[in-house]
């Protein structure tokens, strides 16, 4: 499973992902930036798909993402420009900072991906923002409740005491890594009590998938998954916890000064 099938996109083939990529293209809104375009579909269910060009208009990524309604304050220190496209990029961030532009003291830092991030203006570091974020489910448990989530968690034996993660935890994984001069991966392990969920379904595929909206160390997240990942049902006032890629956008940014949108109506074949 990919991604794309957390929010109802079933995407195993190359040709599927040829065909998503199409459908975008094809239902997109065009917004140009000084180093390419995005075009970006959003359906009623909150599934959104950023398709993007260069500035040859030859196809070089597409990312997905989740319009939410979680809304949480972090402190920005540093971006990073992803080597696989140049639209995509990264902040690095302190969440929920109780002092101005001091991410030091904020609760932990993470790394998220920004579907959007070349269409951002000038940022100074550190500043504060509100995000929203979404969580995609790489593997997801949910619980009944705390109590449930407490009994059930595999304890971490470290010097022959035995450690369990808090209902409400979290764990910045992407800024691990046993290489040098790898970049920071916008993943984190973490748990968080559900407030709200629904199944979903995707306008354009019909695939069901889940929301929830989870209360977190440092603030609210929209958790999707497909519903492949877990058998049971979440519960309001119940745990979810796994491993999870993080895509965020900041809440009332700035943006570049050349920016154009326009609704596309076509697309140019580009796969030949």
């Amino acid at each position: 499973m990919s991604n794309f099938s957390s929010i109802g996109f079933a995407v195993q083939t190359e040709e599927d992902f040829k065909e998503l990529v199409q459908f975008c293209f094809d239902n997109g809104q065009k917004i140009q930036s000084s180093d390419g375009t995005y075009l970006i579909y959003t359906d009623s269910s909150g599934a959104e798909l950023y398709g993007q060009l260069n500035l040859q208009n030859e196809v070089i990524g597409m990312n997905p993402h989740f319009k939410g309604k979680s809304k949480r304050k972090v402190c920005l220190t540093e971006t990073y420009l992803r080597p696989e496209s140049e639209l995509d990029g990264s902040f690095h961030c302190w969440a929920d900072p109780q002092k101005e532009n001091d991410p030091e003291s904020g609760a932990c830092p993470f790394v998220f991906d920004v579907p959007n991030y070349k269409t951002l203006g000038q940022i100074n570091y550190p500043t504060d923002f509100e995000i929203q974020l979404s969580a995609f489910a790489q593997e997801i448990d949910v619980y009944d409740s705390e109590e449930a989530f407490s009994d059930k968690q595999n304890p971490i034996v470290d010097n022959e005491k035995e450690l369990k993660f808090a209902s409400q935890s979290f764990v910045p994984s992407g800024l691990f890594s046993e290489k040098e001069h790898t970049l920071p991966q916008a993943t984190g392990f973490f748990a968080g009590i559900i407030r709200e969920w629904k199944i979903l379904t995707n306008e354009n595929t019909k695939e069901d998938f889940y929301w929830l909206l989870v209360d977190t160390l440092g603030g609210e997240v929209d958790i999707v998954y497909d519903p492949k990942l877990a058998s049971n049902k979440p519960k309001i006032g119940g745990v979810a916890q796994g491993i999870f890629w993080l895509s965020g956008k900041l809440i009332n940014p700035p943006f570049q000064d050349d920016i154009v949108s326009e609704k596309k109506s076509f697309w140019k074949k580009i796969f030949g």
